[in-house]
């Protein structure tokens, strides 16, 4: 069974729909709202690299269903130890987010258990979402019948956002914030740390944080410092 969570943790505030940065997914932006609003919409299959979207659009579409009053559950199958277990105790939601759909690749007993779990989802009328870092042919499946469960689902390749949109991104978050980031802090940010944008806007807090804290503008020598500190055990 998945533990059951607060609201507030189980969808984080950041990830929602309105906070999803779109760039050249709006295609599946716009069926993964479909889907999570409308019942009867087609299920939907994400594919893409790490930092791409896909965690946010999944929980970004079981908040937005909870909050229309629809039932929902989110399976991050990466972290399962039994994945095969923890697929046959999940049921009976509205919609069903599946996270991380490559950690079953050639795991006969989890592959078995979601192609029931399809197959009964569909028949019980719920709804199916989807995503793995790979598209559902580069997934190492070994059940046939399974990867043509999946291939029938509306699928989608997110691309994750270019440099510039992330340094616009940071930037619209920070204005939010009260916060100025001016380009030498931004050039000496995409230099020298991760570029995942869930990464950076995490950064973005705690630096929100520290600098208030400090009564110190965000510059390139606080953020030197800021990171110094971080790592030092």
């Amino acid at each position: 069974m998945i533990p059951q969570l607060p609201l507030a943790l189980r969808w984080p505030r950041r990830q929602r729909f309105e906070h999803f940065h779109a760039g050249t997914n709006a295609a599946a932006l716009a069926a993964v709202e479909a889907l999570a609003r409308q019942p009867g919409a087609p299920w939907v299959y994400l594919g893409g690299p790490t930092g791409s979207g896909k965690s946010h659009l999944l929980i970004a579409a079981c908040h937005a269903a909870s909050a229309l009053g629809r039932t929902v559950q989110y399976l991050p199958l990466t972290s399962q130890v039994d994945r095969a277990a923890a697929l046959r105790g999940v049921a009976g939601s509205e919609l069903l987010a599946l996270d991380g759909l490559q950690a079953i690749a050639g795991d006969r007993d989890a592959e078995h258990a979601l192609f029931d779990l399809y197959n009964r989802t569909r028949a019980e009328g719920g709804a199916l979402l989807f995503a793995a870092e790979a598209g559902v042919a580069q997934l190492a499946l070994g059940l046939p019948d399974l990867r043509s469960r999946l291939g029938a689902c509306t699928r989608f390749t997110l691309k994750p956002l270019d440099d510039a949109d992330r340094r616009e991104v940071l930037k619209s978050q920070a204005v939010l914030r009260g916060i100025q980031l001016d380009d030498a802090v931004l050039d000496w940010l995409f230099s020298r740390y991760a570029r995942d944008l869930g990464a950076l806007l995490d950064l973005l807090d705690k630096l929100d944080q520290a600098s208030l804290a400090a009564q110190r503008r965000i510059t390139v020598p606080f953020l030197r410092d800021f990171l110094r500190d971080a790592a030092e055990p």
